[in-house]
């Protein structure tokens, strides 16, 4: 989306009598690449349905406390990352997973994904970004899958652009040591 138009969304978001219909316009708008960023983080089909909803909730309930200080784009992934990483302390902590467990639970989610129709290459890849730590995860995800750039990156993250390049450089190091042994 154009900043112009999503200028001109956030203003009929903002006001009472066009905000049903802009919030309509949004969620058609950023439901797709919303949900996959989601998909990403969660990697359950059903998960990422049922996080992009609480984003959506979330987005609603919050739309007139944004400002406009960033993007409206980089507002919403901003949420949807932390919904996503808030449902996953959610489930390890049901599930009574410690932090050095997650991989091997995350993988045992993917694998048993009836949605994932990947082939061994990509389901090799995704046990290999799994292995990484969270926020390294997320970045390697957003400069390689979705080719953000690290100044939007450091928007939706918080984190200075050097830290996410560095962040990024050591997941690709970790994702080439882990598909050259074999596992």
């Amino acid at each position: 989306m154009l900043q112009e138009a999503e200028n001109k969304l956030v203003e009929r978001l903002h006001n009472e009598k066009t905000q049903q219909a802009a919030f309509a316009e949004l969620v058609k708008e950023f439901s797709e690449p919303l949900y996959w960023q989601i998909r990403k983080i969660v990697l359950s089909h059903d998960d990422a349905n049922d996080v992009l909803q609480n984003t959506f909730i979330k987005i609603w309930t919050s739309i007139d406390n944004f400002r406009g200080d960033s993007k409206l784009s980089t507002w919403l992934y901003r949420i949807a990352i932390n919904e996503s990483i808030t449902f996953l302390n959610k489930q390890r902590s049901a599930n009574n997973v410690s932090m050095d467990d997650v991989d091997s639970f995350l993988v045992s989610k993917l694998e048993g994904d009836e949605y994932f129709d990947g082939d061994e290459a990509q389901l090799k890849l995704q046990k290999a970004i799994l292995t990484l730590p969270e926020k390294q995860r997320i970045v390697f995800n957003l400069k390689y899958f979705d080719e953000m750039k690290y100044e939007e990156m450091s928007e939706i993250l918080e984190t200075s652009v050097g830290a996410l390049k560095a962040s990024y450089h050591h997941a690709v190091k970790k994702i080439e040591e882990f598909l050259s042994t074999d596992n």
